[in-house]
């Protein structure tokens, strides 16, 4: 409320009551709002201490959930560190034995191609062969491969 809001209400108390009323009534007001102030004030009071066991057993619940939590987070963490370590060590094993197999069917392949190599240059140096002419006799005509061959009657 403000300043003349406060002033019409004593006016209009003024009007009503008189002026030989007013401080008793003010009195009355004045310890009726102590005793109203009193009475909050003690059941502010009741309420805090009936629920300072509640408030205690609370914070206890929370200070072990959070103790909980937190042993289960650094358990599920070094748990996933441990899974990602293992996982490396597999793949640089893997990774490993198939760099080995590739560096030994590289060798092979080379062991291979050399030895092709040195059959091709010994196939050049040899003279040259005379083919095999068709025989031409009574014939039975063999198609894949181009020859001809006896028929015994």
């Amino acid at each position: 409320m403000s300043g003349p809001e406060i002033f019409v209400i004593i006016i209009v108390a003024l009007l009503l009551f008189g002026a030989e009323k007013l401080p008793d009534i003010a009195k009355t007001v004045g310890k009726g709002m102590r005793d109203f102030r009193k009475a909050t004030d003690d059941i502010r009071r009741e309420i805090e201490t009936s629920t300072v066991d509640f408030r205690k057993d609370l914070t206890d619940v929370s200070e072990s959930i959070r103790h909980d939590v937190t042993t289960y987070t650094d358990k599920i963490t070094n748990d996933v560190k441990d899974v990602s370590q293992s996982i490396k060590n597999d793949m640089n094993d893997v990774t490993s034995e198939a760099r080995q197999g590739m560096n030994d069917m590289s060798a092979s392949i080379n062991n291979d191609a050399a030895e092709i190599k040195e059959n091709i240059a010994k196939a050049a140096e040899e003279p040259a062969t005379a083919k095999e002419e068709p025989i031409e006799t009574k014939e039975d005509n063999d198609v894949s491969t181009g020859f001809y061959r006896e028929v015994k009657e």
